[in-house]
């Protein structure tokens, strides 16, 4: 296995339309591996195959340690709800935005077999396959999050200045 370039935005690749796998092949199964390998090492939960360079469609989700789920050809053919949250990328580094998905999704796919097989997901998986699937068809989050985008450093100063004001409000309510 090996590790491969994350691609990052900017990269025209990131806004290419992905091709259906037609069959599985060494090639294909070493793709796969490799994503693994690039996923992991890059802390990330999921990774579709544009972002290393390769126009298929494929992803690569492990949200739980041990969970893990090859998507080829994914179609989502359900959802509702929704939730809204922070997302990242491994392929915008550095940046964080406000994403609102569906919290429930119903994904076809094909596993690495190229059998086909259903996934049925919420809350944070959901919210991943939704993620993935948009890079197969040339979108990246950064399109959805608009104007709510904000640097890692200026999340995590918004977030320490909320704590802070939470717990001087917790202080005022005991004395």
């Amino acid at each position: 296995m090996a590790l491969r370039n994350v691609r990052e935005i900017g990269d025209p690749i990131l806004e290419k339309i992905c091709r259906p796998v037609k069959e599985m092949n060494d090639r294909t199964r070493e793709l796969i591996a490799d994503m693994f390998d690039t996923m992991h090492e890059s802390n990330g939960v999921g990774l579709a195959a544009p972002q290393v360079g390769i126009l298929k469609r494929i992803v690569v989700i492990e949200v739980e340690e041990g969970e893990s789920y090859v998507l080829i050809n994914p179609e989502i053919t359900a959802q509702d709800g929704e939730q809204t949250g922070y997302e990242g990328c491994l392929s915008v580094p550095g940046k964080t935005g406000v994403v609102t998905r569906p919290e429930h999704v119903v994904c076809n796919a094909m596993n690495e077999e190229m059998e086909p097989y259903t996934i049925e997901a919420e809350g944070l998986l959901a919210r991943c396959i939704c993620h993935e699937l948009d890079h197969l068809d040339g979108h990246l989050y950064v399109e959805l999050a608009g104007d709510q985008l904000y640097d890692n450093e200026e999340l995590e100063q918004m977030e320490a200045e909320a704590e802070a004001e939470e717990a001087g409000a917790d202080e005022a309510e005991e004395n």
